[in-house]
Parts: C-alpha cells; structure tokens; sequence
C-alpha cells in the first residue's frame, strides 16, 4: 500500500569529521502504526541491495521490534581517520566509553597515520580499554598481515580487526597468519551467503546491522545460524534509525562486546530531542520520536527529496 506523503521525511544532517568518505548524511523516515523507521542506505548501494534497508524500515515503523532482555547496551566510541589530537579528544569526550573502534586503511594516509592514531586512542583510553580496528576490506591478504603486526604492536593490544580484507577465503587465510581476532562486516551484509563465513572459520566475531539485513528479526534469526560471537553496529544512521540496533543488541540471548552504535557522536545535528549518547559507556534501551522542530531544520533540499522518493519508488517495485 502507497504511503501517506505526510509520513515520509527526508533529512539531511552535516558529520563532525569525514567518515565513510562523507561530510553529509541523508535518509528518509516512515511513520507507521509502531512508530517511526528510517530509511538510509548509501547511495553506492542500488534498488536491489537496499530492498533489505526497506524491510528493515517497514518492520520499524508498521511492526516494532522484540521485547529487550537488558535495559543497557554497552557501546564503543567510533573513532574516524582523524589526526592523533582529534582521535585523544573523541575517545576523551566519548561518555565513558572502554571500547574504542579506530578507522584505518583511509586512502590517502600512511602507516604512520594510523600508528599516531591508535597511540592517541591508547592513550586516551588507558592500559585496560579495548581497541579495535575498522578497515572496511580495504587491504591484500599480505598487507593485512604486516599492518596488523604493526597495529596490533601500537594499540598495546588489538581486540579484534574488522573486515581486514575482502572474501570469505581471505579472511579465512588471514585468521590462520595473525592472533589478532578477526571480525566480518561485509562479508555477512553484502554476501548473497551470509553462513558462508562460519562454514569457512573464517571469523571469530560477526558484525551485524540492522538495516542492511532487513531489521531486528532478520538479524536474530541470522545469529542463531551463524553461532558467533555478535557485535550489533550501525550504519551511520540518525537517533531514529540508531534504535532499531539498539533493540537488536537489547534482545540477543548474549552480549559479549561492546557495540558499534555510538555514532549518534559523529553528527553535529539530530532529528530527537535526547540524541542517544552513551553514559557510563553505555546506552538505555529507548525509542525516540523525531522531534518536529529539528525534523524540520534537517529537511533535505527539494532536489534530495526528490531523489529519496524515486529512490523509494524504485525500491518499492521490488518489494
């Protein structure tokens, strides 16, 4: 069924630092009769692949999400490829957060960089925090295992590395070169076979989120067949869509890691009241509605909007 236009907001928030190669990030809300969702995949990603945002969005807005069995989600500060100064600050200002997840693997930055970056964050976090690496598949099976070394050897210590490289067979060989564990992202939410990376060994941890694997239950469902270890992460969405990770990491049977859902701290602007910012280095389990006012600050420009909705349309004839 067609939506109501009245229910449908596009919105347009500036980031603090440039993260996933942005400086802006877009989405579209849906107010259904469970309240509100969001609608926001990259604009690299086409009709087919962003189905799943969709799913993701309607279970949201027209279904709501499972009963939480804690009322606390622990979360890690995101840590963008930023200068050493600037990664001591975030970690400094993070709300208490222990776990600190460092970008690397940023084109047009060295070795140097990224050993200056996690020093920073040592630093900042102290002896017992947890440090863990994002490289988003960024490298080769061999630069992957010099630069864990190396990383491993500046961070005092790596919890894990994030998608290191790219395929299923080279995160497998990379687990067999290198202590440093080895969590997957893409390799779970941009693989026609999820399962494939616990059939290979291929993972100690998997990264799941909530919109690229078409919403909370899906995602359930997922981590019940996979068998791993989960770590719940977002996918740089407002307040609003940062819920829907939050329910997930609230209704898993366990909880062993941190998560990656603090990055409501890499917006300067949000669409809620109460943003959802860590305490403690954690976050309640709440679902915030949209305030009006900001909604209506953050409105996209006509032509944005008008590229959402065909967007939508084009997502919808899938459906």
């Amino acid at each position: 069924m067609p939506r109501n236009p009245a229910d449908l907001h596009v919105w347009s928030l500036p980031l603090r630092n440039r993260f996933r190669g942005l400086t802006v990030r877009d989405g579209l809300l849906v107010r259904g009769a469970a309240g509100w969702g969001e609608f926001s995949p990259f604009w690299d990603y086409d009709a087919a692949e962003s189905l799943a945002w969709w799913r993701a969005a309607r279970e949201a807005a027209d279904e709501g999400w499972p009963a939480p069995v804690r009322t606390h989600v622990p979360v890690n500060v995101t840590v963008p490829a930023v200068d050493a100064a600037t990664a001591h600050r975030i970690v400094r200002d993070s709300g208490g957060c222990r776990t600190a997840k460092v970008k690397v693997a940023e084109p047009g930055q060295s070795l140097a960089d990224e050993l200056a970056r996690l020093e920073a964050v040592r630093d900042a976090l102290g002896p017992d925090g947890a440090i863990r690496v994002d490289a988003n598949a960024a490298w080769d099976l061999d630069t992957a295992v010099s630069r864990l070394v190396a990383l491993d050897r500046a961070a005092g210590g790596l919890e894990y590395a994030e998608q290191p490289v790219p395929g299923v067979d080279d995160l497998a060989a990379l687990r067999r070169r290198t202590h440093v564990p080895i969590a997957a992202d893409e390799s779970i939410r941009r693989a026609e076979d999820p399962l494939a990376v616990a059939r290979a060994h291929a993972a100690d941890v998997v990264v799941l989120k909530v919109q690229p694997l078409g919403g909370v239950r899906a995602c359930l469902e997922l981590a019940e067949r996979i068998g791993l270890p989960v770590v719940v992460s977002s996918a740089l969405e407002s307040s609003v869509g940062l819920a829907a990770g939050v329910a997930l990491a609230a209704a898993l049977p366990e909880l062993p890691y941190a998560c990656g859902l603090a990055t409501a701290q890499l917006f300067r602007a949000d669409l809620v009241t109460h943003p959802f910012r860590p305490v403690d280095g954690a976050l309640d389990v709440r679902r915030p509605d949209p305030d009006p006012e900001l909604l209506a600050a953050a409105r996209a420009p006509q032509e944005l909007t008008g590229r959402w909705a065909a967007r939508l349309a084009a997502v919808e004839a899938r459906a």
